[in-house]
């Protein structure tokens, strides 16, 4: 499995609140929710983002609230991963249970930039900057996340093994 999609990068302890905030939970269509991802710290990200984009931010990424809105409004936005220093345990989580690639990696974290084109292998954990011609190790998918991922979260896994 691979993704590949420009950037769109953030900072330190973007929260679920930043991600989907909550003023718009009154909703349970995905796509809908999808249409608000990231409007308080990035008012345009909905409009910009492309099938296969990345979001690479620093530490603490999806902190706060534990709703499982936050990685399917991404998800459904296009993102097709998520780099970051590191993830509340809690999103960490939630985006393997709903399909949402995401890989802890503090030097890429640090050496991506917003607009660079990026290229993750899932097998090996390789992050490559397209841009500037950098690669960083980061940590390989188990072969049951892949799966999982794969599937689309592990709802639907569990019920395409029934």
């Amino acid at each position: 499995m691979k993704a590949l999609g420009h950037v769109f990068k953030y900072g330190d302890n973007v929260d679920t609140d930043v991600i989907i905030p909550a003023r718009y939970l009154n909703s349970f269509d995905a796509q809908e929710l999808a249409s608000h991802a990231m409007v308080d710290i990035d008012p345009e990200f909905a409009h910009k983002v492309q099938p296969g984009d990345l979001i690479v931010a620093n530490k603490n990424f999806g902190c706060g609230s534990s709703r499982e809105h936050a990685p399917l409004c991404l998800k459904t936005a296009g993102v097709s991963c998520v780099i970051a220093e590191t993830f509340a345990r809690i999103f960490y989580r939630n985006a393997i249970n709903i399909g949402l690639p995401i890989i802890e990696c503090p030097e890429a974290a640090r050496g991506i930039e917003a607009g660079d084109e990026v290229e993750v292998d899932f097998d090996s954990g390789k992050i490559y900057n397209r841009t500037k011609g950098t690669e960083f190790q980061g940590q390989a998918f188990p072969e049951f996340m892949q799966k999982l991922i794969a599937a689309g979260g592990l709802v639907k896994y569990t019920n395409s093994r029934k």
